[in-house]
C-alpha cells in the first residue's frame, strides 16, 4: 500500500538511451521529494538525482549532464531520461518519495534492471 512502481529498464548499448519512471495509484508524486537512485551487483545502493516539491533538482556527478529528472504532474509520474549511457550505469535502479528534504525516503519502488553493453 503506498508503494511506487517504477519501469521503463531494459538492455541498451553504451551511448544509448533509455526513460525510467516512477508513478504511484495512492499517492500524489507532486506532494514529495522524488529521487532516484541505483545499486549494482555487489555495490552499495546509491543516490542518482532528486527532484524537490518546489522542482529544484540534484544530480550526482556520475550522470550530470547525461541525466535528466523531470515531473509530469497531469500524470502523477516522474521521469529520469537517460542518455549517453555507460556500461558503469548498470544497475538495478528504484524511485523513492520523501515527505521533504528534512525527511528520509520512506516509499519506495520494486526496482527495475537497467543494462549497459559496452
Amino acid at each position: 500500500q503506498g508503494q511506487l512502481v517504477d519501469s521503463g529498464g531494459g538492455l541498451r548499448q553504451a551511448g544509448g538511451s533509455l526513460r525510467l519512471s516512477c508513478t504511484a495509484s495512492e499517492r500524489t508524486l507532486s506532494s514529495y521529494t522524488i529521487g532516484w537512485f541505483r545499486q549494482a551487483p555487489g555495490r552499495q545502493r546509491e543516490f542518482v538525482a532528486a527532484i524537490t516539491r518546489s522542482g529544484r533538482i540534484d544530480y550526482a556527478d556520475a550522470v550530470k549532464g547525461r541525466f535528466t529528472i523531470s515531473r509530469d504532474n497531469a500524470k502523477n509520474t516522474v521521469y529520469l531520461q537517460m542518455n549517453s549511457l555507460k556500461s558503469e550505469d548498470t544497475a538495478v535502479y528504484y524511485c523513492a518519495a520523501a515527505r521533504d528534504e528534512a525527511h528520509p525516503y520512506e516509499y519506495w519502488g520494486q526496482g527495475t534492471q537497467v543494462t549497459v553493453s559496452s
